[in-house]
């Protein structure tokens, strides 16, 4: 899993796999569900992200972790 946020857009976008995105759907305004070609979730796309997500803090809490990278630009 990949968490991308793009400052000039205020967008965060959560990858949940590999797999390529082929269809999406709204699911409530500013919202956005990314499917792949077998009807999985392969990510979400959150617009406005500041004014719903608090992006200073990311916990993970009893995840497996086997890679953790930070990329600071």
């Amino acid at each position: 899993m990949k968490l991308h946020y793009y400052k000039e857009t205020d967008s965060l976008y959560i990858d949940l796999s590999l797999k390529t995105s082929v269809d999406s759907k709204e699911i409530s305004p500013g919202v956005v569900l990314d499917y792949s070609e077998d009807d999985q979730i392969v990510g979400i796309d959150i617009q406005q992200a500041s004014q719903v997500v608090d992006l200073s803090i990311i916990e993970a809490d009893d995840i497996p972790i086997k890679k953790l990278s930070f990329i600071q630009k």
